[in-house]
């Protein structure tokens, strides 16, 4: 499929509003090729992990291109005076069970094969997708991810980060500055720095043991990432 068709593709995308903030998509997003032989960089001593290209830099360019031909909502808070992390970012919701399978099939699949909870066995992903995009200034402070329960025995367990942009995996350097997920432990202390790089994943538990976590501001260029969740079972 050459370019101009695939910008007519996009183009013909719709989106309609559900309740509860969501979008249902009529159309397609872009193609997902299954990932074979991954690597997983594991932190000692914590549930978390990156996989360096679970996104190819073709794929990720055209998530981006499809989500801004979709458009982004502002997303704030309050603020900690109010008992809220401080957010402020760009953000796409939509439900969209087909999108969430295939990229649960890309790889994520085989993964959690070896990763088990107590009792749980991971099944799937979040059909909940999130665009979300971080210009020069934005930022997500410090905050902590809650489990989601989906009811029938299904609960949210990890987080997912896929980046979209940042540095690449074939060059030494990237426009994005700033942006950084950082992990704290119960004293403040930094467990991890993760930069962003373009088709990386990042996995980490959430709900009661999930890390203080933040989203550093973007000083230069802008920072677009996709998340879900993984959903376990009993």
């Amino acid at each position: 499929m050459g370019d101009e068709e695939q910008r007519r593709k996009r183009k013909k995308t719709k989106k309609t509003t559900k309740a509860g903030g969501g979008n249902e998509m009529e159309g397609s997003w872009p193609a997902i090729k299954p990932k074979r032989d991954l690597q997983i960089n594991r932190l000692k001593g914590t549930h978390l992990f990156t996989v360096p290209n679970f996104f190819s830099a073709s794929e990720a360019k055209a998530f981006i291109e499809v989500a801004e031909s979709l458009g982004f909502s502002h997303q704030g808070s309050l603020g900690p005076a109010k008992g809220e992390a401080y957010r402020d970012n760009d953000r796409i919701s939509v439900a969209d069970p087909i999108l969430a399978e295939r990229i649960w099939d890309a790889g994520l699949k085989r993964i959690f094969e070896d990763i088990k909870l107590p009792g749980k066995v991971a099944v799937g992903l979040n059909p909940n997708i999130r665009l979300y995009r971080y210009t020069v200034g934005q930022r997500f402070g410090r905050h902590i991810d809650e489990s989601v329960d989906l009811g029938e025995g299904q609960k949210t367990q990890y987080t997912l980060l896929i980046y979209l942009s940042g540095k690449s995996t074939n060059q030494d350097s990237s426009t994005l500055i700033g942006g950084e997920t950082v992990f704290y432990d119960q004293r403040r202390g930094i467990v991890a720095e993760v930069a962003p790089v373009q088709g990386m994943a990042l996995l980490h538990i959430h709900g009661d043991k999930c890390m203080l976590h933040e989203a550093r501001v973007v000083t230069k260029d802008v920072k677009y990432v996709l998340r879900s969740d993984v959903v376990f079972a009993k």
